[in-house]
């Protein structure tokens, strides 16, 4: 509950950063469900007003008593007719005079047709249409119940079409005056409820765009050591996926519980006015629908949680697949992997499906079962005889059209109700990401550039704890010296590097650049004068420029073509169409490996490092290019610091410094020479590979 309470509050915060956006929707959305709930008002007002007024008492005018001037009357098969609450006009004196003079009459509407009923004296009780027929079509017969045992019969008048209009003739002024404010409220409530939606959609589009860049940040914050433990389609999930996700609960979520909730107070509001009986019932909804929303969220919740895992996994292996496509194809493992696929996307549909089985018997059926037997029940109960007493048939007709608009919002409530859960999960796994410790990034302006003095003394490290992968490591590297880390793999060289980067903080000893401590030194500052180049380079989408540069403006066209003549890459790069210009697609996968690895070279050349680190860099780089890097790197490295991890052990013959690193300690230590006099093990390690080439030379030979 805390948890779920954690997660509500920081959505909220999300939404009061637009506030006044949002109180401004909910104000015109306050003005659109007015609106709308105004219409069955104005529809009882038709009704009892005006067009079930012709049901009143009404009065025939004696040939010695006509109405006074000014008075409204209805002239029918020259009789003079007055309806009662066209008396209130007069005085009581004057009224009780007339009614005194004239004869009290019913106009009834009896199965389709309106009749004048004026043999009788009392018109109380249910009143329907014989099957006897008296003579002409205008006549009939007409029977009263008064009770259980009495009833009576009477003649009555069928009226003309014509003379039923002539009742309606002072009525269908306000009538249309009625409409016609009526049409007016829907298209006023239209009007606004398309304000409402842009400005609540817009908000929560806005919310989300803030989210997603929130996280971007964060990611980059968050220290390496997380992603080498999660999927990369996980965090993929995290800001494309699950922020959606939330969008949805902004979006829809949020503007139907609003507008639903705002609606269910409108009308019991309006169900309080038209009855107080009628409306204490509708009170009993507000438990059960709670003690059902109750219950669909406590059994629908694990399944949309095990849905959510399983697509992060689902991206995860996705992300992974394509990435390794290659490989998959190669060793022919395409079935195997389409079955672990499978076993999840089944996972996850048996999740689904449980979980729409929930939410079909828990929101619309039963909804709509509830509402459609609550309707039923109140036209049973105030139907027949009590309708003619109990309510009018006005109130009675506003009281079904707002019931029944009444678990509308309901049902809307509960169909959004899964978008609302599947948001909560995925804000919990957003803020999970946002909840990692991360270090705050710094421009790292005016950091000035460093001699490149580097000491590692008495370094360990271990990636896990208890399992050291770096043991007493200490050694030191002066400026413009080049330093060699050579052992198989596994022995620690990586390590060293990334330490030295600031990816890690060692468990023990201190890394130190210029003499002082790189510990608690902002990243941006200790990397702002590294360069680094990866056995696997990495370029991004936009055009061979852009790979060099990297957003720097201070690394204008010339520094680019120069860095790239630097390491020879420019002999390649003109003979491309686009030159210099040419688009590189992602990975720069339509480059060879070693036009690849020239490019990288050139970005870290052109940022001008103090330290430069090249791991691996020439592993997968021909004979013949490397040659090339090999010629560039004699320029460039020096006054710069240079570190070389290196498989290829005859590209760092002229390294100042080689250690030989085996189980994260350094065994050995010297130039290449010492090292080859020591006959230790850098050079059973040059003999092995020396060997190999001289055999495959002979083969080629």
């Amino acid at each position: 509950m805390k948890a779920k309470q954690t997660v509500a509050r920081r959505l909220a915060a999300y939404a009061m950063l637009y506030k006044f956006r949002i109180a401004a929707a909910l104000l015109v959305l306050c003005c659109a469900v007015g609106a709308e709930l105004a219409g069955p008002f104005i529809a009882k007002t038709i009704i009892d007003k005006h067009i079930s007024s012709v049901q009143l008492p009404w009065y025939e005018a004696s040939a010695g008593k006509q109405p006074p001037m000014g008075m409204k009357s209805v002239g029918i098969a020259g009789k003079t007719y007055v309806r009662s609450d066209w008396l209130s006009s007069q005085s009581a004196e004057d009224k009780a005079t007339l009614v005194g003079a004239w004869k009290e009459v019913r106009f009834m509407q009896l199965e389709g047709g309106m009749y004048l009923i004026d043999a009788t004296e009392q018109f109380d009780g249910n009143w329907s249409l014989s099957s006897e027929r008296m003579v002409g079509e205008d006549q009939a017969t007409v029977v009263v119940k008064r009770n259980a045992t009495t009833t009576e019969s009477f003649p009555a008048k069928r009226l003309s079409v014509t003379e039923v209009g002539a009742l309606y003739q002072y009525e269908v002024g306000a009538i249309i005056r009625w409409l016609g404010l009526f049409i007016t409220l829907l298209l006023t409530a239209s009007m606004l409820h398309y304000i409402q939606a842009y400005t609540l959609q817009s908000t929560a589009l806005r919310i989300i765009q803030r989210m997603r860049m929130d996280l971007m940040r964060h990611i980059q914050r968050i220290p390496v050591r997380f992603f080498d433990n999660t999927p990369i389609g996980q965090v993929v999930t995290r800001i494309a996926n699950d922020t959606e996700a939330i969008r949805d609960l902004f979006m829809s979520f949020m503007a139907t519980f609003v507008v639903s909730s705002i609606n269910i107070l409108g009308i019991y509001v309006a169900l309080f006015l038209l009855d107080v009986r009628l409306a204490l019932v509708t009170l009993v909804f507000i438990p059960l629908f709670t003690v059902v929303m109750w219950v669909h969220l406590k059994f629908s919740k694990k399944y949309i949680t095990i849905m959510r895992a399983r697509l992060s996994e689902m991206n995860a292996m996705i992300s992974e697949s394509i990435a390794v496509m290659p490989i998959l194809q190669a060793f022919r493992q395409e079935k195997a992997r389409l079955s672990e696929f499978e076993v999840l996307n089944n996972d996850r549909y048996r999740s689904n499906v449980k979980q729409f089985r929930v939410f079909s018997l828990s929101s619309r059926n039963f909804s709509g079962l509830v509402g459609a037997l609550f309707t039923a029940g109140t036209i049973w109960y105030f139907g027949g005889q009590s309708l003619q007493t109990s309510i009018s048939f006005g109130v009675f007709y506003a009281f079904i059209d707002y019931s029944g608009r009444f678990f509308q919002p309901i049902i809307g409530i509960f169909d959004q109700l899964m978008n609302a859960q599947r948001a909560v999960v995925s804000a919990e796994k957003v803020f999970y990401l946002l909840d990692l410790e991360g270090q705050e990034l710094e421009d790292a302006v005016g950091v000035a550039r460093p001699e490149g003095h580097v000491a590692f003394d008495n370094v360990t490290f271990a990636y896990k704890e208890g399992e050291p992968v770096l043991r007493g490591i200490s050694f030191e590297a002066n400026k413009g010296e080049t330093v060699a880390l050579v052992g198989h793999t596994g022995s620690g060289k990586s390590s060293i590097m990334n330490l030295l980067l600031g990816f890690y903080e060692p468990s023990d000893g201190e890394i130190r650049i210029d003499g002082r401590s790189i510990a608690g030194k902002s990243k941006q500052a200790l990397r702002k004068h590294m360069g680094i180049v990866l056995q696997d380079p990495f370029l991004f989408a936009g055009d061979i420029k852009f790979n060099v540069s990297l957003y720097n403006k201070d690394i204008d066209e010339h520094k680019i073509k120069q860095a790239l003549t630097d390491v020879g890459a420019s002999s390649f790069i003109e003979k491309l169409p686009g030159g210099y210009d040419e688009p590189v697609v992602e990975r720069g996968s339509t480059l060879s490996a070693g036009q690849r690895q020239l490019i990288s070279f050139a970005r870290a050349l052109a940022f001008d490092p103090a330290i430069l680190i090249l791991d691996e860099a020439t592993a997968s780089i021909d004979s013949e290019t490397e040659g090339l890097i090999q010629q560039a790197l004699k320029v460039v490295s020096k006054g710069r610091t240079t570190f070389i991890i290196a498989h290829r052990l005859s590209t760092i013959r002229d390294a100042d410094l080689i250690l030989v690193l085996n189980r994260g300690e350094i065994v050995e230590r010297g130039s290449h020479d010492q090292l080859m006099q020591l006959q230790g093990r850098y050079y059973q390690m040059y003999q092995l590979q020396k060997g190999g080439e001289n055999e495959l030379v002979e083969r080629l030979v």
